[in-house]
């Protein structure tokens, strides 16, 4: 991939984000100026989205975990919601191509996106391991608990777990020291 076409597949992509997210109707755009001839279908593009949906994600993880390292399913559900916030319509088409994929192949793709991010959002919350295909699998569930609660958070409603509670600085410095 030349430098110019990296560049072009870098506006384009930016384009698709910034479109999805104004018509939020959760449908690939594809009608867009040099979608087709930069991505071969609409898994790529699907794929790419799911990238970018991923990156946004885990930053915002790592930066939660920072400022709330005392409660790791919060910080991990606030991430999620935070990345939501940022890439709306991007999370629509993840959700409506997860729902309803076009053919197998999507659908065996969007299942494996799923999977991962769902044992991603596990192990970063402290309640999942990896290493394996089995630590992956008996994280994923989990995983869809903590991204169920924070799609509950996201439309404002309360969840179970609501212990919002700022900590003090000494159980915050008792925390560290126990890492």
């Amino acid at each position: 991939m030349t430098w110019k076409t990296f560049h072009n597949r870098g506006e384009i992509l930016r384009s698709v984000i910034a479109t999805a997210n104004t018509r939020r109707d959760g449908i690939l755009p594809t009608d867009l100026e040099g979608v087709s001839e930069t991505f071969a279908d609409d898994l790529e593009l699907l794929g790419t989205l799911q990238l970018k949906w991923h990156t946004r994600l885990a930053g915002h993880i790592e930066r939660e975990l920072v400022e709330q390292p005392l409660d790791l399913a919060l910080a991990v559900v606030t991430a999620w919601g935070k990345a939501c916030d940022e890439l709306p319509g991007v999370r629509m088409v993840l959700d409506r191509y997860r729902d309803e994929p076009v053919d197998e192949a999507m659908a065996q793709a969007m299942a494996k996106a799923t999977r991962k991010e769902h044992a991603l959002l596990a192990v970063m919350a402290g309640q999942g391991g990896i290493g394996d295909a089995r630590a992956e699998a008996a994280a994923a569930p989990l995983g869809a608990r903590l991204e169920e609660r924070a799609r509950s958070l996201h439309r404002g409603v309360p969840t179970l777990v609501t212990d919002t509670a700022r900590p003090s600085l000494l159980d915050r410095l008792r925390s560290v020291l126990a890492a």
